[in-house]
C-alpha cells in the first residue's frame, strides 16, 4: 500500500471513531433467521451496541429490514403476490417496532417510527420536511427507526426490470438518509463479511479491507439474497456510492458476529471500509440521487467532453435527442450516444419547448426562448457528474 493510500485509510478509520452521527442498516438476514423466526438474541445484542453508541454521545438512525418476513411468519404463509407482500409488511412492521420500542425503553431511550416512500425524496418540499423532522428527533435524543412504507407503496417491492426508482431496498434508503442528515458514518450489516475481490471465498475471492470511491467499479454480486430480502452486494455497492458522494465513509460488515458495531467504531479493521474522495453539496446530492429523473437527454461526444473536462453548461447544440414529459425545474438523466448515463441536471425548459430547440446553436435559441437562462438546457451549477455511479 502506498504512503498516501495508507494515510487515507487511517484518516477514514479515525473518522469512524470520531463520528457523532451514524446510520446503521440491518438486513433481513440479521433481523430474522432463515426459518422466518425473529433473531431475538442477535437483535438484542445489536441493540445493546447501539445503546453504547448513544451513551458515547452519538446520534443514531436505525434502518431496519425484516417486516415482510416477520409478517409472513405470524400468518404462517409465504407471500406470493404483491398484495400479499404488502399485507405481510403491515403485520410485520408492528412486530418489528414493538421489539425496538420495548428493547430500547429498557435503557431509557425513545424510538420513533418513519415509514418512507419515493415521493418523500424526489419531491423537494417533502425532502426538506423529512430532513427537518429527522434533525429534530436526533436533537431530542430519539432513535429514528426507518423502513420503506411497503404496505402502501409498490415501487419498493415490485421487481421491475430497469427500474429508475429512487430506492428499491433499504440499503439505498440508508444511504439517502446518510446523505440527507450529513452522517459521518454508514454501517450496512448483513450476513456477509464484506466485499470480496471475486464473488466469494469459495470462488477464490479475498475479503477487501478497504476500497476507495474510484475503485468500486462494477462488482459482481457477492452474497445471496434472502427469501424475503431484496438486497445483494450490488444493491449495497449502489448504496455505498451514494454515501461516498456525500463525503460519508461506509462499512459493509457481518452483523451475525457479536461486537461488530463496537469494533467498527473502535477503529478496528472489520468488514470492508469504503473511503470517499469528494463531497457534493446538498442540492447536488438531491439532483444525483434523491429524485427520480423526469426525462432523458442524449448528447454528442463533444458535449460530454465539454461537461466533463471543461465544466461547461449543456447547450442545445450538443443535444441529440430528448424523451419524457417534464417541466422547467425537473431533473433529467444525461446519456451519451452509447447509452451510458453520466450526469443528471435540472432542466431550464419544459419538454415541449426543449424539443423545438434540439440541436440549435445559442444565437438561434435566444431568438426562440425568453426564459431565464433560456440559451442553455442545463446550467453547470445545476448539473452533477455521476462518477461512474
Amino acid at each position: 500500500m502506498s504512503v498516501a493510500k495508507n494515510k487515507q485509510v487511517l484518516e477514514s478509520r479515525k473518522a469512524l471513531v470520531n463520528a457523532k452521527r451514524v446510520v446503521i442498516k440491518l438486513g433481513t438476514h440479521i433481523v430474522m433467521h432463515n426459518n422466518g423466526e425473529l433473531a431475538i438474541g442477535r437483535l438484542h445484542g445489536i441493540i445493546e451496541e447501539i445503546v453504547a453508541l448513544k451513551r458515547s454521545r452519538r446520534q443514531v438512525i436505525l434502518v431496519s429490514s425484516g417486516a415482510i418476513g416477520l409478517g409472513a411468519g405470524r400468518i404462517a404463509k409465504a407471500p406470493q403476490s404483491l398484495d400479499e407482500k404488502q399485507a405481510c409488511a403491515a403485520i410485520g412492521q408492528v412486530l418489528l417496532m414493538s421489539v425496538y420500542e420495548q428493547a430500547f425503553s429498557r435503557y431509557g431511550l425513545v424510538v420513533a417510527q418513519l415509514l418512507l416512500t419515493e415521493p418523500d425524496f424526489h419531491n423537494r418540499t417533502r425532502y426538506l420536511n423529512l430532513s427537518n423532522t429527522l434533525r429534530a428527533l436526533l436533537a431530542a435524543g430519539v432513535i429514528p427507526v426507518v423502513n420503506e412504507n411497503d404496505p402502501v407503496s409498490t415501487a419498493e417491492i415490485e421487481a421491475v426490470a430497469k427500474s429508475r426508482s429512487v430506492f428499491g431496498d433499504n440499503d439505498k434508503l440508508s444511504a439517502l438518509l446518510s446523505s440527507k442528515i450529513d452522517a459521518q458514518a454508514l454501517v450496512i450489516l448483513s450476513d456477509v463479511d464484506g466485499l470480496y475481490s471475486a464473488p466469494g471465498p469459495d470462488k477464490g475471492g479475498n475479503l477487501l479491507d478497504f476500497v476507495r470511491a474510484d475503485e468500486i467499479g462494477h462488482q459482481s454480486d457477492a452474497g445471496s439474497k434472502s427469501i424475503y430480502g431484496r438486497g445483494g452486494m450490488r444493491a449495497k455497492l449502489d448504496a455505498v456510492r451514494v454515501a461516498l458522494e456525500s463525503g460519508c465513509p461506509a462499512v459493509i460488515a457481518n452483523g451475525t458476529c457479536s461486537g461488530t458495531i463496537q469494533r467498527i467504531f473502535s477503529g478496528e479493521t472489520v468488514g470492508t471500509l469504503f473511503i470517499p474522495n469528494r463531497k457534493l453539496s446538498g442540492k447536488k446530492r438531491w439532483i444525483a440521487f434523491a429524485t427520480k429523473p423526469a426525462g432523458e437527454v442524449v448528447v454528442t461526444t463533444g458535449a460530454r467532453q465539454a461537461l466533463e473536462k471543461r465544466g461547461a453548461s449543456l447547450l442545445f447544440s450538443g443535444v441529440v435527442e430528448i424523451s419524457g414529459s417534464f417541466v422547467r425545474g425537473d431533473v433529467l438523466s444525461v446519456f451519451d450516444t452509447n447509452g451510458e448515463e453520466f450526469a443528471r441536471g435540472i432542466s431550464n425548459h419544459a419538454s415541449d419547448a426543449a424539443q423545438r430547440l434540439v440541436g440549435r446553436h445559442t444565437s438561434a435559441v435566444a431568438e426562440v426562448s425568453r426564459a431565464p437562462n433560456g440559451d442553455t438546457f442545463i446550467t453547470r451549477d445545476n448539473l452533477v457528474l455521476l462518477m461512474g455511479y
